[in-house]
């Protein structure tokens, strides 16, 4: 039964970080205007599945670094009823944040649930404070302005670069064939020579916009800017998915009596699917915020935030630290408006969310040493 009860609440918190946070992948999509809610939150679910399972194999020492074990110095005291309050007292939190469409760190409510679980399992004492210090609390604190800086800094070289993309486009062009060519038609006893119609034939070009022939039969057409951007929303949604499915998954194995490979893959892909469920069904609420309610945005602006997130985010989780993806688009997205001048950042929205980051990790933390209270008692 309680086994039951920690998958669950396992599954709830996937849902939950899946609701909260693919829209700092494809916010910047929607903010600037290349696409709807509808197909950017579609493109983040299918990026942010893959990142979660190929976490699996990538992403292993996040698993380590949010294991209990690392962070209690008493684990054989542990049993099942901690990664369950972990979990509630996580989930809780972020599952509020998304209903009123607040952007919040998932690795922050998981390691305020932690802290708060491992009061009261263990004592304040047995809380490995300096390793949180040092392996978790400080990479969260940095992130955020590591994000701001990188972006403020590399702003101008990325929009010169994106500026010039923007001048080109794909164009996939549908025109007739070149020449017919003469085949021989047999009818049974005759033979005769006739000519075939060309068929159409499809050629990839790129060329600047206003070089695109107006004469072709059927012309599609690629900005080179937006593929840029859409690939970058991409990456951003899958290193979402590298970073946050070890933390989750974490907690599973912690709740398992037996941890083998296959349990971890398994483990992995469930929480991937979970996910991505979250993103595709209750996205859109936190993706309204980034996208419209913080500053507003170019593609050209879009595509540097979301390409400074991809990258800081990539190799966090490649090299097992922790950062906060919505803290590292956040800073990001609010670089854009500090560029464009102070005034276009509506700075009510920008305190809100710096609030609900502050207090995320005291209110999980609460969430999380009350439920082991209550379940240590009545399991």
């Amino acid at each position: 039964m309680l086994t039951a009860l920690v998958i669950s609440f396992i599954a709830l918190l996937s849902y939950a970080n899946g609701a909260n946070d693919v829209s700092k992948g494809i916010a910047t999509l929607v903010g600037s205007r290349v696409t709807s809610y509808k197909r950017a939150i579609a493109w983040g679910t299918i990026w942010t599945i893959a990142g979660g399972i190929v976490a699996a194999f990538f992403a292993l020492e996040l698993v380590k670094t949010f294991s209990a074990t690392e962070i209690l110095r008493s684990p054989s005291r542990l049993n099942q009823v901690l990664p369950l309050s972990v979990s509630l007292g996580a989930f809780v939190w972020v599952i509020c944040a998304t209903r009123t469409g607040l952007p919040v760190s998932t690795t922050h409510a998981i390691i305020g649930a932690i802290c708060g679980v491992g009061i009261a399992a263990v004592g304040i004492n047995e809380v490995g404070w300096a390793v949180l210090g040092k392996k978790i609390f400080l990479p969260l604190v940095l992130s955020p302005i590591l994000a701001l800086s990188i972006s403020w800094i590399f702003s101008p070289l990325i929009q010169s670069l994106s500026s010039r993309a923007e001048r080109y486009c794909l164009c996939l062009e549908v025109r007739d064939g070149f020449s017919s060519k003469p085949v021989m038609v047999s009818t049974g006893i005759h033979s005769t020579v006739t000519e075939v119609p060309p068929l159409p034939q499809a050629m990839l070009m790129a060329a600047e916009k206003n070089a695109c022939s107006e004469s072709l039969l059927s012309p599609i057409r690629f900005e080179v800017l937006d593929l840029l951007h859409w690939l970058s929303a991409g990456m951003t949604s899958f290193a979402r998915g590298l970073n946050d499915a070890p933390k989750i998954v974490a907690l599973a194995l912690g709740a398992s009596a037996l941890e083998t490979q296959i349990s971890s893959i398994t483990s992995f892909l469930l929480v991937a699917l979970v996910m991505g469920l979250g993103s595709i069904l209750s996205g859109l609420k936190v993706t309204e915020t980034l996208a419209e309610k913080v500053t507003p945005m170019n593609p050209q602006e879009g595509f540097s935030a979301n390409l400074t997130t991809s990258v800081l985010v990539g190799i966090a989780a490649r090299f097992g630290l922790p950062v906060s993806t919505t803290h590292v688009s956040g800073g990001a997205i609010i670089s854009i408006g500090l560029k464009r001048g102070s005034k276009t950042v509506k700075w009510r929205i920008v305190l809100e969310m710096i609030m609900a980051w502050l207090i995320t990790l005291p209110v999980s933390g609460l969430i999380g040493f009350s439920a082991f209270w209550i379940l240590n008692r009545i399991s």
